[in-house]
Parts: structure tokens; sequence; C-alpha cells
């Protein structure tokens, strides 16, 4: 049995990993903030993982290794690392494969990142997601002990996730579900990306945990299998269709109109604007590409799941009144739970442009 400490692995990836990782027998203690029950292998320690007051006792101990599902600033993973490598014999980081400049050829691991290759001075200046990930995996790299694995997860869906470019399912499932238009980008439409199920994503990692091979290497965990976001979004319309008895209506923006509904500029410009396609054979000699499944029966599935007990996080009533502007609806006053956010959708969907 295995000591094992999972930081915020309650998300799309965690939640399976941790699971996966008590089936195999390993004694897996999780950091998060909400309560969870523990059961026999899994202890759920409720707390918050950036404050050091909480995270410091628990690297004192020493860890066969730890998953770190945390998102950092690179100021403050440059103070932690230290600690982090110190008290473990693996530390897993969760990078992104967001972390890779665009690429003709499908990316393999030595593929070159957008740290070292854009001139955008002022993107550059910034501690943008994709430039943090990159700068925080220098830093591993220039430690001195090779007791880390770098994994760079592209886009994983769950039953809780389901993605279509920058949207999360609170900015596109939310509306079709209430009868309203889909707002999308007709740039981003296009595109290639490459999809995988939190689960396959976990399984792998679970197959890298322990594995002295991976010790000093980095991953992408992706499958091969690359589709335009066109064909993601049928996946969805699909399953939506069935489920509602009318296929719903989609809206295509250009790139000025878009922005006005969602503000992500630079993962729209250095990522979901670039063709997203994965030579993944590094993970899939030690897992198999036959242990990815397809993304339309994954997609289907979760969406599937989702429908029969949909729950959201926070709905953006300004976002929502800005796309109804751009299809003609309204919403239901009903919709918005508090005043304050009724009188936000009014004033954003009838009165300010």
């Amino acid at each position: 049995m295995k000591n094992i400490l999972v930081l915020g692995g309650t998300g799309a990836m965690g939640k399976h990993m941790v699971k996966l990782l008590a089936e195999r027998g390993n004694k897996v203690s999780v950091t998060t903030r909400s309560v969870h029950k523990s059961t026999t292998n899994i202890e759920y320690l409720q707390g918050n993982a950036r404050d050091s007051g909480f995270i410091d006792p628990l690297l004192a101990k020493k860890w066969d290794a730890i998953v770190d599902f945390m998102v950092y600033s690179t100021s403050v993973f440059e103070h932690r690392a230290p600690k982090l490598l110190s008290a473990t014999e693996q530390y897993i980081f969760l990078s992104s494969a967001r972390v890779y400049a665009n690429s003709e050829k499908p990316l393999t691991e030595e593929s070159p990142l957008l740290l070292d290759t854009s001139d955008d001075i002022e993107f550059s200046a910034t501690d943008e997601y994709s430039l943090a990930k990159a700068r925080q995996e220098n830093i591993l790299r220039e430690a001195k002990t090779k007791n880390w694995t770098i994994i760079r997860p592209y886009i994983t869906y769950s039953d809780e996730r389901l993605q279509l470019g920058v949207l999360e399912k609170e900015y596109w499932l939310y509306r079709a579900l209430k009868g309203r238009t889909i707002v999308f980008s007709k740039d981003i439409a296009t595109k290639l990306t490459t999809m995988s199920h939190g689960l396959d994503v976990a399984n792998a990692m679970t197959e890298l945990t322990g594995n002295p091979v991976a010790l000093g290497e980095v991953y992408h965990i992706t499958q091969n299998q690359a589709v335009t976001w066109n064909e993601v979004l049928n996946v969805y319309l699909n399953v939506l269709e069935k489920h509602l008895g009318v296929r719903p209506k989609v809206l295509f923006l250009d790139s000025f109109d878009f922005s006005r509904i969602n503000q992500s500029r630079y993962q729209i410009k250095y990522d979901r604007l670039y063709n997203r396609v994965f030579n993944s054979s590094k993970i899939h000699n030690i897992v198999g590409a036959e242990s990815f499944r397809s993304f339309e029966q994954g997609l289907t599935d979760c969406l599937e799941q989702f429908i029969k007990n949909p729950e959201y996080l926070m709905i953006d009533w300004r976002a929502e009144a800005v796309k109804d502007r751009f299809t003609g609806e309204v919403a239901k006053l009903t919709e918005p739970l508090s005043w304050k956010q009724k009188i936000k959708y009014l004033l954003y969907r009838f009165i300010k442009r």
C-alpha cells in the first residue's frame, strides 16, 4: 500500500483518479474545500490547499506520491515547489497542452512551447495560464532532483464538464436546455481539437503513478482522434434534439462580436484558433490507444447523463443578456435567482450596449 496525497482532487480528472488509486489498494488523502465523506481507502482533508497553514503540515510528512491538480501563479509555485519535491518520492504536476505553440504537425512532447516562441510582448509579460504552466515546468526541470512527472492534458470532459470552444456548459448548454439559441464563434468552429474523457486521462495518470520510468518525464495525455469544433457541436445537438424534440438553434458570430460575450482573448488567440492535433504515442505505449474512448460516444454518454440531473455553476447574466441581444430572445425573469441578477440582465439586455 502506498500513501498518496492528491491536491485538489475533486474535478473532472481528479475524482476518477482518486477512485482508481484507492481501488489499487493505495491509501489516498485528498484536499478539498468542501465536505466529502471519507471511505476505507480515501480520506478527505477539508481545507484550502493554497493556505500555507493548511498545506505545510501535510508537506512535512513523507508521501509515496503527490498528485497536484492545483492552479498556481508562478511566484507562488516557485516558493512551494521545493516543499512539494522534498515531501515525496514522485511529484506529479498537472500542466496543460495549452503550453504548445502553433504547429502544422501533430504535437509531441518535444514540440516548441509558446513561452519560448511568442513574439507578442504584451502576452509574454503576463502570467497567463499557458505561460504560467510552462514557467512552472521550467522550475521543476531546474530542481536538483528529478522526482517529478509533468502531465499535459488537453481538453477533458465529464458528466459535469462539457466544453464548446472556450465556453463552459454554463455559457452554452444552459441556453439550449432553456430553449434559447446557442451562440458560438464561427472562427473556432472550423478548428481541429482533441477531446478526452476525464476517466481515460485519470487512468493513464494512475499508470504513471509509482512508475519509475515516469520520473523526470513529460507526457501529454490525449487520444489521437482530432475533430473540428463543428463536429463536437453536432454531437451535442444530436443528443439535445433527441431530448428536447427539436434541434437547438445556433448563431455563429465573428471574432469581434464573440469577444463581447467571452473575454478569454489569449485562450482564443493562442489555443482555440490553433488546430490541436496530437501524436500521443508516448503515453499510448504505456496504456494503449484503445483505452481512450471515441469522442462521439464519450460526449454522448456524458451529455445524456448530465441531462438526467443538470447542475450548473454560476450563470453570467451579463453575458446572457448580450447573447440575447444578438439572438433577439429574452430569458424568463424567473431564471435569475436574485434581484441583482435580474437587474443586471435587464440592464444589459435592453439598455447598455
